[in-house]
């Protein structure tokens, strides 16, 4: 009789334990979901809240107007331009240098601009003014930044009309620099890159 207490005894332990085991696991679900809405969440909120970064540049209504290429795409109301009539073909990410300029069509901003429209940030540089030391300097910062964000839709253009070094340019946002400034160039990428009327074009 003892001996089938012993083995009722162990049976109904074996059960609750599987029974609060099961409810641990239960628990440990719920949390894990629970803390992936929280995280979603938080990211929603954060991308949502991200500080403006740029001054704003109203882009004419006209906007989405494609013209041929070889056709004179401004005037635009900025120089750099940061959105406007522009070209139906856009340029390939990376650096340019001021000697990929001379094999490009005569008016690159119009490329440049659907590039903007498609959500790129545009690093619009001038080696005219500074010494050769400080243009290769600016030009490594610059790579660098655009390098620790894998180079996504990121251009760095040359643009002697400038009368300063650096201008950084999305979709309707600006930014002068008088001196680079690392961190307000990567807080100008994290804020407006992808924020354009074409964000999910290549």
């Amino acid at each position: 009789m003892a001996k089938d207490q012993t083995i009722k005894l162990t049976r109904r332990q074996a059960a609750q334990f599987r029974q609060r085991r099961r409810r641990l696991l239960t628990v440990l679900a719920w949390g894990a979901v629970g803390v992936g809405i929280l995280a979603l969440a938080g990211w929603l909120i954060r991308q949502n809240t991200q500080p403006e970064v740029g001054e704003i540049i109203p882009v004419p209504a006209n906007y989405v107007t494609h013209i041929e290429p070889g056709t004179p795409p401004g005037p635009y109301p900025t120089d750099p331009p940061a959105g406007g009539v522009h070209y139906g073909t856009e340029l390939d990410a990376g650096f340019y240098e001021e000697t990929d300029v001379a094999v490009l069509s005569q008016y690159p901003e119009g490329s440049l601009v659907h590039n903007l429209e498609h959500g790129y940030v545009i690093f619009w540089y001038n080696c005219a003014a500074p010494s050769q030391a400080d243009c290769d300097a600016l030009k490594t910062s610059i790579r660098e930044v655009m390098d620790e964000f894998d180079g996504l839709k990121l251009i760095a253009f040359p643009w002697k009309s400038l009368d300063v070094p650096l201008v950084m340019t999305s979709w309707g946002r600006l930014l002068r620099f008088e001196s680079f400034e690392r961190a307000q160039a990567r807080a100008f990428i994290q804020a407006n890159r992808n924020h354009a009327p074409e964000p999910n074009a290549p």
